[in-house]
Formats: C-alpha cells, sequence, structure tokens
C-alpha cells in the first residue's frame, strides 16, 4: 500500500517480499521474492557479499514496469554457506526424519525437562502467548491432534475474542518457542537456522504442526485458511 502511495507521487520503488503467496496477492509495483525467514530477509548476518547481492537485485527491478515480481534464488550460496531458509524450504513431510518421540504429548514432555533448565538459567522466556503453563502442554497437544484429525476441537482457555484460527497460530507459536529454547540448552551455541531446521525435520511436534496447518489451509472458512500460514511455514 504505502509502494503504491509513493508511485502515485511519482517515486519509483522496489521491495522484498518473505512471503510470496501476500506479494502475489496485494500485487506490489516491484518486488524480489527472497526464500529467507523474517528477521533476515538478505540471508546470513554479517555476509555482507551475499546482502549486496540480494540488495542489487531488488535495486535492479527499479528498471521494470509495474508490476513486477521476481524470485531471487542463490543455490550456490544455499549449497556452500548453509543460508538460512523459511520453514517452507525444509522438509516438514512427516516422517522425513528421525524423531524425538514418535508421541508428541511424550516428546513435548521431555523437552520441557530442558526448557526448564534454560528459564532457571535464563530468568526469561519467550514462552507465554496463550497463558497457559508449559506444564500444561500436553492438552495444547491433545488439542491440536483431534483438530489434525478432524474434529470439532476446541480449548476452554481460548478467550472468546480470538479466532479458532488464530488461538492455533498462538498455540504453535508457544510450542515452538519451548523447543527452540530447549535445544539451546541442549546444543549451546546452536544458532536459530540450526534450530528450525532440527525442529521441522527431526520432531514429531512439528509433524503435528503440519496436519494441522494441512487442514486449515483446506478449510473453507477464510480467516482458517488465513491464520494457516503462521502455524507451519
Amino acid at each position: 500500500m504505502l509502494a503504491r502511495i509513493l508511485e502515485d507521487a511519482g517515486l519509483v520503488t522496489t521491495m522484498l517480499a518473505l512471503v510470496r503467496e501476500h506479494a502475489v496477492a496485494v500485487q506490489p509495483p516491484r518486488a524480489l521474492y527472497v526464500p529467507y525467514p523474517f528477521g533476515a530477509p538478505l540471508g546470513r548476518p554479517l555476509d555482507a557479499e551475499h546482502q549486496h547481492r540480494v540488495l542489487a537485485a531488488a535495486l535492479a527491478l527499479l528498471e521494470r514496469n509495474a508490476p513486477s515480481l521476481a524470485d531471487f534464488n542463490d543455490s550456490e550460496y544455499i549449497e556452500q554457506r548453509g543460508a538460512p531458509m523459511q520453514n517452507s524450504e525444509v522438509d516438514t513431510k512427516p516422517g522425513c526424519g528421525p524423531r524425538l518421540d514418535a508421541n508428541p504429548a511424550t516428546e513435548t514432555t521431555r523437552v520441557r525437562q530442558y526448557y526448564n533448565q534454560w528459564v532457571e538459567r535464563r530468568g526469561r522466556t519467550t514462552v507465554g502467548v496463550t497463558g497457559i503453563s508449559p506444564s500444561r502442554f500436553r492438552a495444547i497437544i491433545r488439542f491440536l491432534e483431534d483438530y489434525a484429525a478432524g474434529k470439532d476441537a476446541d480449548m476452554r482457555e481460548r478467550p472468546s475474542h480470538i479466532p479458532l484460527g488464530e488461538w492455533i497460530r498462538l498455540c504453535a507459536l508457544d510450542l515452538r518457542a519451548m523447543f527452540s529454547e530447549a535445544k539451546m540448552v541442549m546444543h549451546p551455541g546452536v544458532t536459530s537456522d540450526e534450530i528450525d531446521r532440527w525442529f521441522w525435520s527431526e520432531t514429531s511436534v512439528a509433524a503435528l504442526l503440519v496436519r494441522v496447518r494441512d487442514r486449515m489451509a483446506a478449510s473453507d472458512d477464510a480467516t482458517l485458511r488465513g491464520a494457516a500460514y503462521g502455524v507451519a511455514r
């Protein structure tokens, strides 16, 4: 929207897009889709050479007529330097790799032991958007399993003003936050990209979130379809 306002004022614009589906739907004047996660639109931090290549590709779009959407693809960089990638680029198919535990509830209990160590050492956590204590995350797992199985699932903890799709997204955020902080206790020095790859490729909870996402994405409810993106990406 802002780009269109600037274009109407006579300024030529270009931008980076982290969500290709949104760029296709909104159709900004010029956009370069980059396959990197939120927070790293130019690729791995401190890699100035590659960041300049991304910026150069985005600026090159200034010579194109609007609307124009291009994809940035540097397979050599991804293969050789291990660039951070969106979760959609990680194999999130159920059974794609070894799982911590075949049962997401049991897996969550095991991971919580490491998460508790994180809280004890750091005194802070990013878990808490649902307001549900991690000691009761098995209830979240049961809810998500029922939903993924096609049941009319809900939780009494969901505030009435929060739509079901948004509540599922918040549940996913809390689970991912707990697993991420636990992983940093398991392997000090692990990078955020390594955490993402571990979570989406090696945990049963991630496989469950993918099944939940798939049901939401296939729903006739537009709000559920819209929220599916934030559950497993």
